[in-house]
């Protein structure tokens, strides 16, 4: 199982959501303590380490630390225009 950390920036996002969306971004929060590479993933070119995955409108941002077994959590941002 792996450790999932969550930034400051990313839950103070994620508590502006509506209830509704934030129980789909909880629930695969979730879903990647087991497994970081399952779900609508992409890597993001800019930092080896760095990951997206979708969540409907919702993007979770994310380093993979596969050498500490963590995840953490450094942005969730409703997906727009300008998002990248």
């Amino acid at each position: 199982k792996w450790d999932l950390v969550v930034t400051k920036p990313a839950e103070k996002s994620l508590s502006k959501f509506p209830a509704k969306d934030k129980a789909k971004i909880q629930l695969a929060l979730l879903e990647m303590r087991e497994n970081p590479f399952a779900g609508d993933i992409a890597r993001l070119k800019a930092q080896p380490t760095a990951w997206r995955r979708r969540v409907g409108n919702y993007r979770i941002l994310y380093d993979i630390l596969p050498e500490q077994l963590r995840i953490v959590i450094t942005g969730i941002a409703r997906r727009t225009s300008t998002t990248y």
